[in-house]
């Protein structure tokens, strides 16, 4: 196995003030964290609801909170807050490759 180093997607950190006090990135941290674990909640409510129109409503409130939760990554990553690792396109052909024998195991071909 090819031991690359990972290479980081990151943009310039904006500095904020690193004390025991919550700063700006402390703030949207939290309420990307609460995003993640709103959507997630909603997913079951979605999959659990057996009235049409609770699942409408709550699907409606779930696309809210996906693009707040989108919203929120952006600013973390425009701000550098957020980091993601670039995609080894090795790793990726090989993935492709292994999974693209499945499309006829898959429901929509």
């Amino acid at each position: 196995m090819n031991q690359q180093q990972s290479q980081k997607v990151q943009n310039p950190e904006t500095t904020v003030p690193k004390n025991a006090q919550m700063n700006e990135r402390d703030f949207i941290n939290d309420m990307l964290a609460t995003e993640k674990y709103m959507t997630d909640a909603y997913c079951t409510a979605m999959n659990e609801a057996s009235c049409d129109h609770l699942y409408q409503d709550v699907s409606t409130i779930f696309n809210e909170s996906q693009d707040c939760q989108r919203n929120l990554y952006n600013l973390m990553f425009k701000n550098g807050w957020y980091s993601i690792e670039a995609a080894d396109q090795q790793k990726m052909q090989q993935t492709y490759q292994q999974f693209s024998g499945y499309t006829n195991q898959l429901p929509y071909h």
